[in-house]
């Protein structure tokens, strides 16, 4: 009986298959070569504005090469678990250079971002504590706080007076932790951290900023939200990605050396995960080390976001509350957003399409993710084409509807 329902449910599911039947499934494109700003799908070239790699550092050759020479001194994995034999020096070496790139004490690698904000969020708070949830939080956070057995409340996104509802709810004694994006990974907002922080203090809060999106983005030099807003000494716990900014696939947490310590025997997903290899964690290193030393990377991708953004706004596209290099074009229905994204791709443009569950049914949208290293005619290609397929779906049409 059981293994009846189960195929049920499975002959059910053929949201993906009906796409595909019309020419619309969006996933798993299998891309043959990539040059950062352009990729070959089928043999055809697209420009790439659906990657995360923000400071265009994938192809750097420098990142390619520490890549390379990490495999010949420490071969191709760890074959084990940071806590056992997966640690090498370069863990080390990296996990130093990214608590001081922060401003915190210590930080401890995760194989994958994701694992990160499990790993963090799942730890400190405990059965008898609260977490505090932006409800537009990332996946991996509200994973893990469904890991921490802790309660958890969630408040209207970047709405501060209802944090403060929520907070004022909550036991004075009570462990209790608000963790929010730095930058919304949808929407691409940024948190409001100076209000956020002096509601942490005010009702006595851990505060976690998961800076995925953030790092080489925002702050000085790309260090993240907190140091964007002048609040490093604020924000307890800081959480990034290798696999934007950094070009290449891990995560970390950075907090006090006790916060570390404690994570480093308690977070299981850290415990009884294999480490990252010896090669992402050099490529991660390499990609730190150029972001610090070429500022005019951070500028550049400023440059571009702007342009993308006010050429966007004049063309009459709705990109909402966006104020980073995350673009949103919000098309509010589902099966004419995947229309879009085909269209486009079909005229050389990547994007990726964004609808429910995602978000809500009528919040789906078309995103964008700018790069330091698209060039100006790359962009004007990518709004020409945008703009003639918007009109062939007359998109402006179905807005006013």
């Amino acid at each position: 009986m059981v293994q009846k329902s189960l195929s049920k449910k499975l002959q059910g599911f053929t949201s993906p298959n009906d796409l595909q039947k019309v020419g619309l499934y969006p996933y798993f494109r299998p891309i043959e070569a990539n040059n950062d700003t352009e990729v070959t799908i089928h043999g055809r070239k697209l420009l790439m504005f659906g990657s995360n790699s923000y400071m265009g550092l994938t192809n750097h050759p420098k990142v390619k090469e520490a890549a390379k020479k990490a495999i010949d001194k420490y071969g191709s994995c760890c074959s084990g678990s940071r806590f056992l034999n997966g640690t090498s020096q370069i863990h080390i070496e990296l996990e130093e250079k990214l608590a001081e790139y922060v401003g915190k004490e210590s930080a401890l690698i995760f194989t994958t971002g994701f694992q990160a904000n499990l790993g963090a969020v799942a730890t400190f708070t405990g059965r008898t504590g609260v977490i505090i949830l932006d409800e537009l939080d990332h996946a991996s956070i509200i994973e893990g706080s469904r890991l921490s057995f802790s309660k958890v409340l969630k408040f209207a996104h970047n709405d501060m007076e209802d944090l403060e509802r929520v907070l004022k709810s909550i036991r004075h004694e009570q462990i209790k932790m608000i963790v929010v994006d730095g930058i919304f990974s949808m929407e691409g907002d940024i948190c409001n951290l100076p209000e956020i922080t002096r509601l942490a203090n005010k009702y006595q809060a851990l505060l976690m900023v998961d800076d995925a999106h953030s790092i080489g983005v925002i702050g000085e030099n790309g260090a993240g939200t907190a140091s964007h807003f002048g609040l490093t000494n604020d924000v307890d716990i800081i959480m990034g990605t290798f696999s934007k900014s950094l070009a290449s696939v891990g995560g970390f947490i950075a907090s006090t050396s006790e916060a570390i310590n404690y994570l480093k025997h308690h977070a299981r997903p850290m415990i009884f995960s294999a480490s990252v290899p010896p090669s992402a964690v050099a490529a991660a290193l390499a990609a730190l080390e150029i972001i610090q030393a070429e500022p005019e990377r951070q500028e550049n991708l400023w440059c571009n976001t702007l342009y993308m953004s006010n050429s966007l706004q004049e063309l009459g596209f709705d990109i909402n509350t966006s104020e980073t290099p995350i673009i949103p074009i919000y098309i509010r229905d589902n099966h004419l957003t995947f229309q879009f994204t085909q269209r486009l791709f079909e005229e050389g443009i990547f994007v990726n399409p964004v609808v429910s569950p995602a978000v809500k049914s009528d919040s789906s949208l078309v995103r964008l993710s700018i790069m330091a290293t698209h060039t100006k005619d790359q962009l004007n290609q990518a709004l020409d084409t945008i703009e003639k397929v918007a009109a062939q779906l007359h998109v402006f049409e179905m807005k006013d509807v």
